[in-house]
């Protein structure tokens, strides 16, 4: 169950969100398939004005997406190629909503859990 959480800055987030949650939807679909569609998870999350920084400066071209994957993303013989197109993916996905500008902000980060580890429902999702 690919389920992301997305921190960005409030004043691009406002009047974007049903654009980015088709984005990212798409996504992740281009990546895992059509079966995943229903699967997808998505938190966004606006982040006040002069709450991201870079370099100690406040920025509103920070992005943040984490992407709880299973761990067994990482054991495939593809990995490297899935995990690249899952990155590339989610970036291009904000890019599209957001513009271009919040590319080089943009922070990609894949969280592994093994099947034990995640529930849904207080229930295993294994």
């Amino acid at each position: 169950m690919p389920h992301l959480t997305v921190h960005l800055p409030e004043n691009r987030l406002a009047g974007n969100e049903a654009a980015l949650l088709g984005a990212l939807t798409e996504a992740i679909v281009g990546v895992y398939g059509e079966w995943a569609r229903d699967l997808v998870g998505i938190r966004l999350g606006g982040v006040r004005e002069g709450r991201l920084a870079r370099g100690g400066k406040a920025v509103d071209t920070e992005v943040s997406v984490v992407l709880g994957v299973r761990a067994g993303i990482f054991d495939r013989p593809d990995a490297v190629e899935i995990t690249g197109r899952l990155g590339s993916a989610l970036t291009g996905a904000i890019v599209q909503v957001l513009g271009e500008e919040v590319r080089q902000g943009t922070t990609v980060e894949l969280v592994a859990s093994p099947p034990e580890r995640m529930f849904v429902g207080g229930s295993p999702a294994g």
